[in-house]
């Protein structure tokens, strides 16, 4: 671990002095157990994006930190709209990769005897992997209406329950949009995607309530007892979104040039917000977004489907309700409290999820007694976590908590390692059903290559930048 200095309870500051370049200093939430598993160069990283134009306050780690392109995985800055920038590398290449949970009727001993079937449906009616193509077949002005309408083009098409759209970060749609901004080859890559999981950490899971910590708040969710079904989709914008990031890394390149920024990495390339370069990625970015909530809003509709489909029985019997869908790679404008003053400000959250507090008009009414659900999914054979956002988090840290659990190890690492079927039967071994579309996915995303996610949210239950909820074991897994 560099020198940082514990300044509350879970909470860490590097001061500017760590590197000569820093605007502002560097703020880490973490315990001792989980700061000293951070490497070295995600502390690099979030330095520099402490020196980036127009940073307010600090610079954030939060304890799933670890080494990405540009900020660190984990990451938040929030800049000014006078002299800051936006970067690419503060949203990451997975545009509005996020999470949605919905609650069942079911318990874990309806479940546990169709457990199989159930996988199995859900893997066949879900298609997932590396450049995985989906079911639906649309044209590319279709796409540009997903792209503008987000999760509404979904259910206007019936996939879906109006009611949904209440309970998605921005009621599944981001306004400002813009597919002219989109490039061919994002459209080619992502046309034939929606619908689709994905590789990697992106998964479809059936979860088991393993702990309440809150009753009052979780049956405000639909979460009512222990033993209760729960399912978590975890996916986002697939080719589409990295296309997109790909495509404007290279435009930025030209504005750092243009506008002179000063940069300590040449990842962090950025534009002046309010440049035309700026406007047209945030407009490209926005389209992504769009497209990741409709994807998650359609892969819903099959996940109702699979479960009437295995229990032979309709949506009011099951549930199926969703709790919330809940964005955590993604730049937004908002408003926040900086040295005292109310100021706009663009917020990058980077594998970080939104945390806003009770009262927030920018959550569904029903949670505004309670806060904002923060959704923070594990990995196979971990367990996920049910949150709710805090005070706290809006006065330090620009509305913000955790994504997950952070990895340790590299994917190429964790394959040198581990050998996928291995993973599969130890697994299997524990009672989980694992589908995935290739062996190499469960050896990269084999739980030792992640922090102990029980370890993280105490860090930011510790530091109050969220509080637990529930906590939910995985029954049944269906992997790209």
């Amino acid at each position: 671990m560099i020198n940082a200095k514990e300044i509350g309870r879970a909470i860490w500051e590097i001061p500017k002095g760590y590197k000569s370049c820093m605007r502002v200093p560097l703020r880490v939430y973490a315990t001792n157990e989980i700061i000293n598993k951070i490497e070295k160069g995600a502390f690099t990283q979030g330095a520099n994006v402490a020196c980036l134009p127009g940073i307010q306050k600090y610079s954030i780690m939060l304890p799933d930190a670890h080494f990405g392109y540009g900020f660190p995985i984990g990451g938040v800055a929030a800049f000014s709209l006078e002299d800051g920038v936006i970067s690419p590398g503060g949203v990451g290449y997975d545009i509005n990769c996020g999470v949605r949970l919905m609650t069942t009727t079911l318990r874990e001993e309806d479940v546990k005897p169709k457990l199989k079937e159930l996988v199995d449906t859900l893997f066949r009616n879900i298609p997932s992997g590396v450049g995985s193509r989906g079911k639906l077949r649309i044209s590319e002005s279709e796409l540009d209406d997903v792209a503008i309408n987000g999760a509404t083009w979904a259910v206007e098409r019936g996939f879906g329950r109006e009611e949904d759209l209440e309970h998605i970060e921005e009621k599944g749609m981001m306004d400002g949009a813009d597919p002219s901004k989109v490039s061919r080859r994002a459209k080619e890559r992502g046309r034939p995607q929606l619908g689709t999981l994905g590789s990697g950490n992106h998964f479809l899971e059936v979860q088991r309530v393993d702990k309440i910590f809150d009753p009052n708040t979780a049956s405000k969710m639909g979460i009512l007892e222990e033993g209760q079904i729960l399912v978590m989709i975890h996916t986002g914008s697939r080719g589409f979104g990295h296309q997109i990031c790909d495509d404007y890394i290279n435009v930025l390149r030209s504005a750092v040039r243009k506008y002179g920024i000063k940069l300590p990495d040449e990842q962090l390339v950025s534009a002046p917000l309010g440049s035309k370069e700026a406007e047209d990625y945030i407009a490209a970015m926005y389209s992504a977004v769009n497209y990741a909530f409709c994807n998650r809003q359609v892969i819903t509709h099959w996940v109702r489907e699979s479960f009437q489909s295995v229990f032979r029985a309709d949506e009011d019997e099951l549930g199926l309700k969703l709790v919330y869908d809940v964005a955590h790679n993604i730049a937004k404008f908002e408003e926040h409290k900086v040295n005292g003053e109310k100021m706009e400000v663009c917020v990058h959250r980077k594998g970080a999820t939104r945390s806003f507090p009770p009262g927030s008009k920018h959550i569904p009414k029903e949670y505004r007694e309670i806060g904002q659900p923060v959704l923070i999914p594990g990995d196979m054979g971990t367990a996920s976590y049910v949150l709710v956002g805090t005070k706290k988090a809006m006065e330090e840290t620009f509305g913000s908590t955790c994504h997950g659990a952070g990895r340790v190890l590299s994917r190429a690492r964790a394959k040198r390692m581990y050998r996928g079927q291995q993973v599969k039967s130890f697994l299997e071994s524990k009672g989980e059903v694992i589908r995935a579309a290739s062996p190499v996915v469960l050896a990269e995303e084999v739980p030792d290559a992640y922090k102990d996610v029980d370890e993280v949210v105490r860090s930011v239950d510790l530091a109050g930048i969220s509080r637990k909820v529930a906590r939910m074991t995985p029954l049944g897994v269906a992997k790209g």
